[in-house]
């Protein structure tokens, strides 16, 4: 059984939910680059450079089991996900922009992402650092993440129609698969977690809240719009926890959920948080124009 959770429904899960993300995404989304290219820049740098310096520290600094510090490591490399397009939304900030930074951060991660877990986890645990190959990893992430977003992408081009009739239930299926994978990481972790909650905890919060404090200074450091500052904020502070859980599972095989994945599961439920963050800007994200969305964030079923 735990077999089959590392190499069938953990990976297929994961692939699902990028599928979706794929669903919501046409070509238009990868020239956001050159339409809000501030934005796009802050919103990268952020994540490419801040997060994994920020979360390095957070987790050097917390007195950490090596292998939960290595986690936490994992965690601050993982890009955006499918959450952060729908928090966008709820806090009225540019969804197009949201959209744009998780594509194009999941993209490059996939090179970034092993190279980086490979340094982190050498730090932290040296010798009992599990040895894994990094381009098998980055193949690997590619198959899971990279292809099935095409795929949705490509959906999407052959039925335009697809995201209106079913983006809705095809995402909330796809937040019913992040609930469960995130029950059965703990669940397997469970001994690990509880000794150490009380430290991981307020280790995940402090991530996520210097990130999002991160994205809004610099978002109006820069004087990005309210709409695109809030949807920096947002990319920058909630990270894919699923994909986390994912890259521990092929690290270390022949582990149903290992506990390198312990952080990304406990983060699950520690990004919703983030709420607090869309309540307080939902209504200020547009102080200097009236409440209408751009015309490139208008599109059907968009999350």
């Amino acid at each position: 059984m735990a077999e089959t959770i590392v190499t069938v429904v953990l990976p297929l899960s994961l692939a699902y939910i990028m599928f979706t993300l794929g669903i919501g995404l046409v070509p238009q989304d990868f020239l956001n680059v050159v339409k809000y290219p501030k934005a796009f820049a802050i919103g990268v740098l952020n994540q490419m450079i801040f997060l994994p310096i920020v979360g390095f520290i957070i987790a050097a600094s917390f007195g950490l089991p090596p292998v939960l510090a290595a986690g936490m490591v994992l965690l601050a490399l993982c890009p955006g996900g499918v959450t952060t397009n729908l928090l966008a939304k709820m806090a009225n900030g540019n969804v197009a922009l949201s959209v744009s930074l998780t594509a194009i951060v999941t993209l490059v991660s996939v090179l970034t992402l092993p190279i980086l877990l490979n340094l982190g986890m050498n730090y932290f645990m040296g010798q009992a650092a599990p040895d894994f190959s990094i381009l098998s990893l980055s193949f690997k992430m590619f198959l899971i993440a990279v292809v099935p977003l095409a795929l949705g992408m490509g959906l999407r081009a052959l039925m335009p129609s697809v995201e209106e009739r079913a983006g809705a239930a095809l995402s909330r299926l796809a937040v019913i698969l992040f609930v469960l994978i995130v029950l059965a990481a703990i669940a397997s972790n469970w001994e690990l977690l509880s000794a150490n909650l009380l430290v991981l905890g307020p280790a995940l919060v402090l991530l996520l809240v210097v990130m999002l404090l991160l994205g809004l200074i610099s978002g109006r450091l820069a004087q990005l719009d309210p709409q695109d500052t809030t949807t920096v904020a947002i990319e920058s502070g909630v990270q894919n926890g699923t994909l986390a859980i994912a890259v521990a599972a092929l690290v270390v095989p022949g582990e149903a959920l290992p506990a390198l994945g312990v952080p990304g599961g406990l983060y699950g439920p520690i990004m919703y948080l983030s709420l607090l963050f869309v309540y307080y800007r939902r209504d200020t994200a547009h102080p200097l124009k009236p409440k209408t969305k751009r015309q490139s964030d208008k599109r059907p079923g968009e999350i």
